[in-house]
């Protein structure tokens, strides 16, 4: 049993308990005893002891607490024993108090313990549902290079309704979404899966952009709205923001349906050309309760070689420690060249570095090159590789 409590406190001195600062607390418990033991006898060091156990709640488990809590009170003992003065109150006053304190700390110990566990599943649960509604968007889709990136908020358990996905058409079209449901934690979860459902099972086969649109729309307002009573509705709307876009194969334009979004924008070579539509339609879950029927599609060049970029106002609204917003259309061009992977990677340091690590809302970006694999139709007529 011996051989096994030893083997459980070593198990805990691993790397991520930080072993060498807890040279700290040894090495305190070490010179109290042997300067108390070579002082003069109106000097006593030994209620420094106590610092032992507390440290080490700072830099370890409950075990290694407890043990350092032991070899303090082993330490007061041998002072008591070696200055003769073992039987009197104060030591054995000292001594008390030594146990009581290290008892204080490894349950303190063991509660944040409990606190870390629970919050290490909270976070793998955010995670896994992170995962099942953001599903990987593919790599390639016709002539198009993609990738995405998703930044939570710093707050673990307050999960953000940021939302990206894809879909590939008959008419050789890529079809995208990216959007930001109002509001966050669970009630964004829910509606962020019930949009990127409804997506997901009409976007490859809907013969228009505008009965996408439309299909989204009532989709969400109708299973948002079905168990509430008209008066709840007033009081909590719930809706999505968003740009549908569809990206032809052989045709260098992009068309795009924007739902109350901030609008994409080209990257092409040294220019930044945000894609703002004559008409923003108002947000998904608005628009059938206003008689929206049709929605209008803007089309805009995006040409071989160019960069699209989707985002949410999580990126354009990141504040520093000063207040000030993230220059993302002033950064973004600095990485022009690099692919979409590359490019995301930048901007995730960048965007992190500008607000110290610390967001306050979700953040969500598309980005999309279109490559010249395969014929293009230029604005000119011809049919380019």
């Amino acid at each position: 049993m011996a051989f096994r409590a030893w083997r459980d406190v070593l198990r805990s001195w691993r790397p991520g308990h930080a072993p060498a600062l807890l040279v700290i607390p040894l090495g305190l418990i070490v010179t109290v005893c042997v300067v108390d033991v070579l002082s003069p006898p109106h000097i006593h060091l030994g209620p420094l002891l106590v610092a032992a156990p507390a440290i080490s709640v700072a830099l370890a488990g409950a075990r290694v607490t407890a043990l350092m809590g032991a070899l303090a009170v082993t330490a007061q003992v041998l002072i008591g024993v070696l200055r003769g003065a073992w039987d009197t109150a104060n030591i054995q006053a000292q001594i008390a108090a030594l146990i009581v304190v290290s008892a204080v700390c490894v349950a303190l110990c063991v509660v944040r313990g409990r606190r870390e566990r629970q919050l290490h599943r909270v976070r793998s649960v955010a995670e896994a549902a992170q995962s099942v509604l953001l599903r990987p968007l593919p790599t390639r889709a016709g002539p198009l290079r993609i990738a995405g990136l998703y930044i939570p908020a710093e707050e673990e358990a307050d999960l953000g309704g940021d939302l990206y996905a894809a879909a590939r058409t008959a008419h050789h079209s890529t079809r995208l979404l990216i959007g930001d449901v109002r509001g966050s934690g669970l009630g964004a979860i829910s509606n962020t899966a019930l949009l990127l459902g409804a997506f997901r099972a009409a976007a490859h086969r809907q013969a228009t952009l505008p009965r996408l649109a439309v299909h989204l729309d009532a989709a969400f307002r109708w299973d948002t709205g079905q168990w509430r009573s008209p008066t709840e509705q007033d009081a909590m709307e719930d809706f999505a923001t968003a740009v549908l876009l569809d990206i032809p194969d052989h045709d260098p334009v992009v068309h795009l349906i924007s739902c109350g979004h901030p609008p994409p924008l080209i990257l092409r070579e040294d220019r930044l050309i945000p894609l703002v539509a004559e008409a923003s339609h108002l947000p998904i879950g608005f628009g059938g309760a206003f008689g929206i029927t049709d929605y209008d599609i803007q089309t805009f060049p995006f040409e071989v070689g160019d960069l699209l970029l989707l985002y949410t106002d999580g990126v354009i609204e990141a504040r520093d420690t000063d207040g000030r917003f993230y220059p993302f259309t002033e950064r973004a061009p600095q990485w022009t060249t690099d692919d979409p992977d590359e490019l995301l990677r930048h901007l995730r340091a960048d965007l992190l570095a500008h607000v110290h690590g610390h967001l306050d809302d979700d953040a969500a970006v598309v980005a999309i090159r279109r490559l010249a694999d395969g014929p293009v139709t230029t604005r000119d007529g011809s049919t380019g590789a």
